[in-house]
């Protein structure tokens, strides 16, 4: 049962990152570019384009390459991690995006951040075999 619910989670972490990339190419573009922290702004658009072929790329490779799980579970998590920096600056900017239009609601978002870079890698497996590795 912990098996297949750790799998299925995998499959709906995978899918769900499919379809974010896709809206990053598609209809949430500018949404996305709001994102990106003030620094990178010159870019936006080329970091969102990028961003989102990664994240196809990472959901895809967690709902088919079973073999890379752990690789492509960690692989996830540090992407996460990454894009974290533009949901700060979403933050302290005060940029409305996707329906975030207050301080608050945008820091309860920062809270999420982690749990989704955990929920790579716990049903991935990479915290399991990490766990297994410091024995």
């Amino acid at each position: 049962m912990n098996k297949l619910f750790k799998n299925s989670a995998q499959i709906l972490l995978g899918a769900a990152l499919a379809y974010a990339g896709i809206k990053h190419l598609t209809s949430s573009r500018l949404e996305f570019q709001a994102q990106v922290p003030t620094i990178l702004k010159s870019q936006a658009d080329f970091i969102v384009l990028a961003s989102g072929l990664v994240e196809i790329s990472l959901g895809l490779g967690l709902i088919t390459l079973w073999k890379f799980r752990v690789q492509i579970g960690a692989l996830t998590a540090a992407f996460f991690t990454a894009v974290f920096w533009g949901n700060i600056s979403q933050y302290l900017n005060h940029t409305d995006a996707f329906g975030l239009n207050s301080d608050t609601s945008r820091f309860i978002r920062l809270l999420f951040q982690p749990l989704l870079v955990l929920w790579a890698l716990w049903s991935s497996g990479a915290l399991s075999q990490w766990r297994q590795s410091r024995k």
